[in-house]
């Protein structure tokens, strides 16, 4: 049963990161329709877009921790580098986040790539309920990438709970 679990949890590891990635292009190009067909006031798309951005930026930190020898073009790595340097620097070490963790089953990488899920759920909640104009189609988006992510932050209590027992 448990390494049902780890399969499952690493599945939805792989299966968020391919998601949010067109969630991020789909949300940007929504946003640039927005602008165009609607009155959308010029404060609230820096918001959004700034908020986009920073999405972004914690799902490449959740893609780069999960797995950190992928091998990417140089500019990218510099960049992911620098991204996880910042966001896991607690840690004082390489963490690998969520693929690695759990496929060394050790519960630091998964704690780091826990609380970066809980961080882009909660950005995800800004587009599914409080961006400025919400379409059908963000909240379709919206909806799926906070189910994957509620999935997986499940699995990855479990799985910390199970390897520290």
């Amino acid at each position: 049963m448990a390494a049902a679990r780890r399969v499952l949890l690493q599945m939805l590891l792989c299966l968020g990161g391919l998601y949010s990635a067109l969630y991020l292009l789909a949300t940007l190009l929504l946003i640039a329709y927005k602008s165009q067909a609607f009155s959308y006031p010029q404060d609230h798309l820096v918001l959004d877009l700034t908020l986009l951005l920073l999405t972004g930026a914690l799902e490449a930190a959740r893609w780069y921790c999960a797995d950190p020898e992928a091998r990417v073009r140089s500019e990218l790595r510099s960049l992911l580098s620098r991204l996880r340097t910042m966001l896991c620097f607690a840690f004082r070490h390489r963490a690998p986040g969520g693929t690695k963790g759990n496929l060394t089953e050790t519960e630091l990488p998964l704690a780091a790539s826990l609380v970066l899920t809980v961080a882009s759920s909660l950005l995800t909640v800004y587009f599914l309920l409080w961006q400025t104009l919400v379409l059908w189609a963000d909240s379709v988006l919206s909806a799926t990438l906070l189910a994957l992510h509620g999935l997986e932050a499940v699995l990855q209590v479990v799985a910390i709970a199970a390897f520290i027992s």
